[in-house]
């Protein structure tokens, strides 16, 4: 990525790798790196770091309080986080509903939230999916009906990644029956803590906890959290999905997991021989290599130039789609280079989390594989992505 930065741009870089490496706590890189779900405690300390140096948003603009940064800025930051083994800031607030509200929201609304999601103090998680509307989303069936100043809302959203940590969930809502789907949906922030919300644990196939089922019978939400206009909360959430679906081909991971893999053909053997040595795995190695090359390239070129309308959103789709597929052909090779030495992995029965029996760079490689499967699933399936794009190449 060198190649294309400017001397301010080289400089800021040393900027940011000294400040990661004088103020990331080792134990709280040793941590990130070797497991995938960590606390709220983990994410807060080091989102309250980052606060007080003024770099807690990253992507906000300034008179939201985000540092202003550019885009290769931010893309250096995101770099020199994820090589030092940072924790990756919690997107909800931060990406996803943050950018809703300073650009949908009402004055009290951006006054209220904004601050909090900054420094850290309330968490947030997402109501989009539903047990019967995963990837069409717009099928949504959860109700929000207006009484008086309130709505009542009643249905049940699933995989509400940190709703057992979050103090607060933005929601899609159904508020109009007659409507055609997109139309009669619309935009709600939820206090968790309100009376009638229940969450059940949804347990990975790594043994993790991130994932909720979320039920909610006759919850009352002020009208004032409705974000923008009734009805027309499908265009908010195009927008949030935008930002969402760019961060999810997390081009920043793609280059930390080909780091280690790097460090793991050096360290694991094949005959006697280190992996780096061995024909076709050094084959495999190189395609990977090129794809997540291929990945940065094309990321540069269209956050530089895509405008900001339906083609940004067709896009993040592109983006998303291949940066998941790269970070899942990332982790398999590692968990491949790693062998036996990938096991045993994960949580044990008090909570506290396995010590590798190998090298400690092979600590939670398989969790993070086991884990990441689901990233051609969420945020968009694949197959979803795909017709997205064939829609914009075709026509519909």
């Amino acid at each position: 990525m060198d190649q294309y930065l400017t001397p301010e741009e080289v400089a800021f870089r040393s900027e940011v790798r000294a400040f990661v490496r004088d103020n990331l706590p080792p134990a709280l890189a040793a941590k990130s790196q070797a497991q995938t779900h960590l606390s709220r405690a983990d994410v807060a300390s080091w989102q309250a770091i980052l606060f007080r140096q003024g770099w807690g948003a990253p992507s906000w603009p300034k008179e939201h309080g985000g540092p202003g940064w550019s885009l290769m800025q931010r893309i250096i930051f995101e770099e020199e986080c994820a090589a030092a083994g940072a924790p990756a800031l919690s997107p909800f607030g931060l990406s996803m509903v943050g950018p809703v509200i300073y650009t949908y929201g009402t004055p009290e609304q951006k006054a209220r939230y904004l601050p909090k999601i900054l420094s850290g103090e309330e968490f947030w998680c997402q109501g989009f999916s539903e047990p019967g509307a995963g990837s069409d989303l717009s099928g949504l069936s959860t109700r929000a009906v207006l009484d008086g100043d309130h709505y009542v809302v009643n249905g049940s959203k699933i995989w509400t990644s940190q709703a057992h940590q979050a103090d607060m969930i933005f929601m899609l809502v159904r508020t109009d029956l007659q409507a055609k789907k997109q139309s009669g949906i619309s935009f709600l922030l939820m206090d968790m803590k309100t009376p009638g919300i229940t969450i059940n644990p949804l347990i990975s196939i790594d043994d993790g906890h991130s994932l909720n089922q979320t039920f909610y019978e006759n919850v009352r939400v002020p009208r004032a959290n409705l974000v923008g206009d009734e009805n027309r909360g499908w265009n908010y959430a195009k927008f949030l999905l935008s930002h969402e679906r760019k961060m999810s081909a997390d081009i920043a991971g793609v280059k930390a997991r080909l780091g280690l893999l790097k460090q793991v053909a050096r360290g694991e053997q094949s005959a006697g021989q280190p992996l780096t040595d061995d024909p076709l795995f050094s084959f495999k190695m190189a395609g990977a290599e090129i794809e997540a090359l291929a990945l940065e390239t094309t990321n540069f070129r269209l956050l530089l130039t895509a405008p900001d309308d339906e083609r940004s959103m067709q896009a993040a789709s592109m983006m998303k789609l291949r940066g998941s597929e790269v970070q899942q052909l990332l982790q398999e090779l590692i968990v491949e280079g790693l062998g036996h030495n990938g096991l045993p992995y994960g949580q044990q029965e008090d909570g506290s989390h396995r010590p590798p029996s190998g090298p400690a760079y092979a600590d939670g490689r398989v969790e993070d594989y086991l884990f990441r499967r689901a990233a051609t699933i969420y945020a968009g399936s694949s197959e979803t992505q795909r017709n997205i794009l064939a829609k914009m190449l075709f026509g519909a």
